[in-house]
């Protein structure tokens, strides 16, 4: 059964955040993060939202984090543990909200690429690299690389993330935070797409981020989510083509088509849409799990 889109919560009294999906409450001795069905595109936020996408990628979060086994921010799911002020549509919060740990978090977006496209792949066909990284010659789109590589970028508040060079990572949190950032996010990349592929999905590319608590770099956020990494069916994979995916390119190439100039407020999707895109975001989630998406 589809739910009626989140596209914001409001719960009154509690300091709040609310970033480009995720609206974010100050609980005191932990935050409450709440996914909404908001989706953006093109570094703006549509005014359209996706039933269901926020518990669809709180749920794989919470896949991934029990499955890994990696220190992580999640404490618990349920929301019925809180006590929030009288009021509160707690309806609306179940299945799409995180109690997490509260963190310092680290100030650099941890990007695996394990595939050659989009920006890396045009800067690629320009340089010969991605992200001044130096690749063979001779590679496709698509295509794999021999071992994926790490390359780090800022995290910005609105529009794009800004892919910056090692070293400038060094500078930011120093020598030994950056190695072992480079290291365990390498290593949870390879060991996610080596388990999707299992599944049929390919992961080409997946951007972590990492908090401090309690003395220990800590994995938090979303975690190898179709909104965090590109998705790909194994079945229909080709090098040299561009890969069919589990996110949002129905909207994507939707808008594409329209005249909107992607400098002023982008339109409203159509029902046809966002019934695609819901079932796209469903699909990735119960292939990757073997699971029916169920929230209630």
């Amino acid at each position: 059964m589809m739910s009626q889109p989140v596209l914001e919560t409001h719960i009154s009294g509690l300091d709040s955040k609310r970033g480009k999906v995720r609206d974010i409450y100050d609980l005191g001795e932990s935050f409450l993060m709440v996914s909404t069905d908001r989706i953006s595109a093109f570094d703006w936020i549509l005014p359209s939202a996706i039933p269901d996408k926020g518990r669809v990628l709180t749920k794989i979060s919470e896949f991934w984090f029990d499955k890994l086994e990696i220190p992580n921010h999640l404490l618990t799911m349920d929301v019925s543990t809180l006590d929030l002020p009288a009021g509160t549509d707690t309806d609306s919060l179940v299945g799409r909200s995180m109690i997490v740990k509260k963190c310092e978090v680290v100030p650099i977006e941890c990007v695996v690429r394990g595939y050659l496209v989009g920006s890396g792949w045009k800067e690629y066909q320009a340089a010969g690299t991605v992200c001044g990284i130096q690749l063979p010659a001779g590679l496709q789109m698509a295509s794999q690389l021999a071992t994926p590589i790490f390359t780090p970028a800022t995290k910005e508040e609105s529009g794009h993330d800004i892919n910056i060079s090692y070293q400038r990572m060094v500078d930011t949190v120093g020598a030994d935070v950056a190695a072992e950032l480079r290291q365990r996010s390498i290593e949870i990349y390879r060991r996610g797409a080596e388990y999707a592929r299992t599944r049929g999905i390919i992961i080409a590319d997946t951007k972590f981020e990492w908090g401090w608590y309690e003395g220990e770099l800590i994995l938090i956020d979303e975690v190898l989510t179709p909104d965090s990494s590109r998705f790909w069916p194994t079945e229909s994979y080709q090098v040299g083509e561009s890969p069919k995916s589990y996110d949002k390119q129905f909207v994507r190439d939707w808008l594409e088509t329209t005249d909107w100039d992607k400098n002023s407020p982008p339109p409203q999707l159509p029902d046809e849409i966002i019934a695609k895109t819901r079932a796209k975001y469903i699909e990735a989630y119960e292939v990757l799990t073997g699971k029916s998406f169920e929230w209630k």
